[in-house]
């Protein structure tokens, strides 16, 4: 009888671990197929998606379409900015978000909670309505009215990357309510006494968060700087309304269409889409790379960030 149910125990859990298995499999394969099938038109001919035989691995593979897609985005221009654009915005927004989220953990003042309410509220809020307010306040930027009383005209930063980086500056930036959110999270978990030893010796509010918070934060500074370096990166919205004529790689690869497609003699969509998705995966290339190369530091963070009170 007991060894009945053993096996009985035994059939069980190899039934379970495979539907588990099956979800994850297929779970998996509804993230990985998009990427399947760029890399496929990638190195696909024209011939190839003529062919109704052909499916995901080419017949006649070619590099055609990876050289045009370098060749139309500037890709040995735009990505070295994009990456240094992206970079500088990451560090700022991790030391601005970080600083706001040990001030909302760590500091009872008066509105704290209606002010982090509406840092929240940023994350729920689609930042895609606020876009015309945000251009006009650019577009005839004036400083507290101050430009207008002294009869100055207001200043116009339509066109520069002074909107993008005061929007970071200040604490809003691309999802940089998130940011402060997981930051909040972290640093009320660090034990208080950390910070009453540090404050017995003497150091200072700033020096505390400097020398004692920040080096404890790895795994969220992990994690934001990921999310915020792939979310500057991959950027159209704000780069398309104040830097639009910039060489930044996500612009490039917006225009890519227009820009191959009027340098052909006969506007081909079969052979646009190939350097179309082309372009889509040199672009997304070195995020894959800087991802596989710190995902055990990325996971830790969202674990450590996620589960504190």
């Amino acid at each position: 009888m007991l060894t009945v149910s053993k096996y009985a125990f035994a059939i069980k859990n190899l039934l379970l671990n495979l539907l588990v298995y099956t979800i994850l499999t297929g779970i998996a394969f509804v993230i990985i197929a998009p990427l399947i099938g760029i890399v496929s038109k990638t190195f696909s001919s024209t011939s190839d998606v003529m062919n109704p035989l052909v499916y995901l691995i080419p017949k006649n593979p070619t590099m055609d379409n990876i050289n045009n897609a370098i060749r139309f985005t500037n890709y040995t221009s735009s990505l070295p900015f994009s990456i240094f654009f992206s970079g500088a915005l990451m560090l700022l927004q991790v030391f601005i978000c970080s600083l706001v989220g040990y001030g909302f953990a760590r500091f009872n003042f008066p509105g704290r909670e209606i002010i982090f309410f509406c840092v929240v509220l940023t994350i729920v809020i689609p930042f895609q309505t606020l876009l015309v307010p945000i251009y006009l306040q650019f577009r005839y930027f004036d400083f507290f009215g101050l430009f207008t009383l002294l009869g100055i005209e207001p200043l116009n930063f339509a066109s520069s990357w002074v909107p993008v980086t005061m929007l970071t500056a200040t604490g809003m930036g691309i999802r940089s309510g998130l940011y402060i959110f997981l930051f909040r999270q972290f640093f009320r978990g660090i034990p208080k006494e950390i910070q009453e030893a540090a404050t017995i010796d003497g150091a200072g509010t700033f020096y505390t968060y400097l020398r004692v918070m920040l080096p404890n934060a790895t795994p969220p500074i992990i994690t934001v700087m990921l999310f915020s370096f792939v979310w500057q990166f991959n950027d159209t919205t704000l780069a398309s309304l104040f830097m639009s004529r910039g060489n930044l790689i996500s612009i490039m690869l917006s225009t890519l269409t227009q820009n191959y497609g009027m340098s052909l003699p006969v506007w081909n969509p079969s052979t646009i889409i190939l350097v179309v998705n082309a372009g889509v995966l040199i672009c997304i290339l070195p995020l894959i790379i800087i991802y596989l190369l710190i995902q055990k530091y990325f996971i830790e963070g969202i674990a450590l960030t996620g589960i504190k009170g």
